[in-house]
């Protein structure tokens, strides 16, 4: 996917990117290679499949949820920014709190933002089971979302706890997703969210399978989750 087939692929889904926006996506595409040389960041660096397979494919996310109010989103395990600078730069009104356990990664997401002139965008060195039973953080925000980080059953534990009861959490995922679902049952009622929307589709041009879960908080996180670093993938709530 060139920048032009992802302008034009973007618009075709209701989203129109203006000059300055364009731009900072190829802001980032130089700084991410750039930085991957120093550091791994990611595998995939050639300039097409960054753009659909890093930058289209953070952005599906809006696809199927309002991204348009001012919000705030919390990113679990964004590695080098994924999904949620995609959609900060689509969205400029969202609130964007990154928590990732590597500081060299949040190194480069700090001189990221600033390169980019992204506004109201914070980044939190901690592991995920910390963040969530940090009260800063803990059911303070109206989104969180994740991308590859872990199956469900594992993820919902590190990011439901964060979210506000009547916000989304919102799990990208690939061609596993149903049978992820089912093991994540037990997981994502204790946690306290239903699923409110399913959607699968495929990746343009390559045609790879893709499925974002919508769910909705309806009660409190139980206080003992998430369990200590490594407890919820050790031993997933089953």
């Amino acid at each position: 996917m060139n920048e032009e087939q992802f302008i034009e692929a973007l618009q075709e889904k209701g989203i129109s990117l203006n000059d300055q926006q364009i731009s900072q996506f190829h802001l980032y595409f130089t700084m991410l290679v750039e930085w991957n040389e120093k550091m791994n960041l990611t595998a995939i660096t050639d300039a097409p499949s960054v753009y659909l397979k890093h930058f289209y494919d953070s952005i599906s996310a809006a696809f199927f949820a309002d991204l348009t109010q001012e919000l705030t989103l919390c990113d679990v395990g964004a590695g080098a920014g994924f999904p949620s600078i995609p959609l900060k730069i689509c969205f400029p009104n969202l609130h964007v709190t990154i928590v990732d356990s590597l500081n060299k990664r949040i190194n480069f997401l700090n001189e990221l933002a600033e390169k980019l002139e992204l506004e109201n965008v914070r980044f939190v060195h901690a592991r995920a089971e910390d963040f969530g039973q940090n009260p800063m953080y803990r059911e303070q925000f109206d989104i969180v979302t994740a991308r590859a980080v872990a199956r469900l059953s594992v993820l919902s534990e590190l990011c439901v706890p964060a979210l506000k009861v009547d916000g989304r959490f919102i799990a990208m995922k690939g061609a596993a997703a149903a049978e992820e679902m089912v093991d994540a049952k037990k997981a994502l009622e204790t946690l306290g969210v239903v699923l409110e929307d399913k959607h699968t589709f495929s990746l343009p041009l390559e045609e790879s399978e893709r499925t974002v879960f919508v769910f909705s908080k309806v009660k409190k996180t139980p206080k003992k989750y998430p369990r200590k670093p490594g407890m919820p993938n050790k031993t997933p709530i089953c």
